[in-house]
């Protein structure tokens, strides 16, 4: 069966072959074991014209209809915050969307320059000296911490919060595995990092302790007793946050930690099922050269003017394999210029205030969901956007029912966390209305158990 959609002829076929001394097509997958082979065509519909084919597809995208039309009250990770329109469209000029890695910094000045205005956005908000030109996720990005921690510091334990998100946890765990480094899980206490409990696992081996805040319940954690066991262990201090709560929470500067990270889909970016989304990392001057990635920097021209390049690139390809704190190739240079647009637009009343909206309804959520006596406080602690309620009805099919009323219910932490049970996390950003929450209380009330 010929396949019309490739321009090579049976000629190219024939010739190419010849060069590489082959009778067959087939003979260029010889390595490939006949046990795992198919051997057989693959089981695919009749041909259809380019019409059929997106109808075909329209079709299927039109399935995720139901699912974005929810209003959401999810987050654990992802949260559905409001984006100015003019995000998407800044974004999207050819400029942008389609510039190249800026290897060239003299045909490059654009966009080097909107990454430098990223970087300094980025320790701006965190109290940081300095940020790399972002990294792939939240996730990574942490990983990637405990990476310099571990090549930097004596010692081969990383200790991480239970109240870090799973995802994340897990990520780092990876990581590592391969560094020969221990992780190590901190208990919790209240919804909180167990103090006692870190005090007493920290030692001279720890190169690096990991918080989140707000932690994955939602929790605000106080860091400043784990900055002081972090450096009374001579280990980094590494600590997740979220840039939204920034508007409102101490830094990580002001705390003193060593190296910030943290997922930066909250500034300006789709929850676009997953990804692609960009991880942020800062750190202080004395990190600054172990960076991962790679730093644009500014400085000026023959002519007195501002110029922009690439420097301080700690990976492989720059500098001594043996030197490279990690081998991270990219960027995720389109996400950090949305987040760059959208700090820029809002400025720090704007950031404040998302904050605060944030908060303010999540407090009112929570509270009128405990009205209805369907649910119960789990935490006393102070938090953010997101809270944990516990209920006597099964979470999968209280998120079911929900659906059918219009409603993205809450993350069941049974999954994550077995001794939480029929406790749901609930998330509140600024973009929900009161109407809407009061409608999702009122859905609650009508739900049958």
């Amino acid at each position: 069966m010929r396949f019309p959609y490739i321009p090579n002829t049976k000629q190219d076929e024939e010739k190419m072959l010849k060069v590489l001394g082959l009778d067959s097509v087939d003979r260029l997958f010889d390595d490939i074991p006949e046990s795992i082979k198919l051997g057989r065509r693959l089981n695919l519909d009749v041909p259809r014209s380019e019409s059929e084919v997106s109808k075909m597809v329209k079709h299927l995208a039109n399935k995720n209809l139901s699912t974005e039309e929810l209003v959401c009250f999810r987050g654990a990770g992802a949260y559905d915050h409001a984006i100015p329109s003019v995000v998407h469209h800044l974004i999207s000029r050819s400029e942008f969307y389609t510039a190249y890695t800026p290897y060239q910094p003299e045909i490059s000045q654009g966009t080097l320059q909107a990454i430098f205005e990223y970087q300094t956005m980025i320790a701006n908000i965190t109290g940081m000296n300095v940020a790399n030109a972002s990294m792939y996720d939240g996730a990574s990005a942490t990983a990637e911490a405990a990476m310099l921690a571990s090549a930097n510091q004596k010692g081969d334990t990383i200790l991480i919060s239970e109240t870090v998100n799973p995802e994340i946890r897990d990520v780092v765990k990876t990581y590592m595995r391969f560094y020969n480094v221990k992780v190590v899980e901190v208990p919790s206490k209240d919804g909180l990092t167990d103090m006692d409990a870190l005090r007493e696992t920290a030692s001279a081996d720890t190169v690096g302790v990991i918080i989140q805040t707000p932690n994955f319940f939602g929790n605000i954690e106080d860091c400043t007793e784990a900055v002081e066991i972090a450096h009374e262990n001579k280990a980094l201090f590494i600590m997740n946050v979220d840039p939204i709560s920034l508007g409102l929470l101490k830094t990580p500067g002001e705390y003193g930690a060593d190296i910030a990270v943290g997922e930066g889909q909250v500034l300006g970016n789709s929850l676009n099922f997953g990804g692609p989304y960009l991880g942020f990392m800062a750190s202080s001057t004395k990190q600054m050269r172990k960076l991962p990635g790679r730093i644009v920097g500014q400085t000026v021209d023959l002519d007195g003017k501002r110029a922009f390049t690439l420097t301080l690139q700690a990976r492989e390809q720059h500098i001594r394999r043996e030197k490279a704190t990690s081998n991270i190739c990219s960027n995720q240079a389109l996400n950090a210029l949305a987040a760059t647009i959208y700090m820029g637009l809002l400025g720090k009343e704007g950031m404040a205030e998302v904050a605060e909206q944030s908060a303010t309804k999540a407090y009112y959520a929570k509270q009128e969901l405990i009205k209805t006596g369907k649910f119960r406080s789990v935490h006393d602690a102070p938090f953010f956007r997101e809270f944990v309620l516990e209920t006597d009805i099964d979470i999968e099919d209280l998120n079911k029912q929900l659906a059918d009323k219009g409603f993205l219910g809450g993350y069941n932490l049974g999954k994550d966390y077995p001794s939480d049970k029929n406790r749901v996390l609930f998330c509140v950003t600024e973009k929900r209305t009161k109407d809407e929450i009061d409608c999702l209380v009122k859905a609650m009330e009508e739900i049958t158990w």
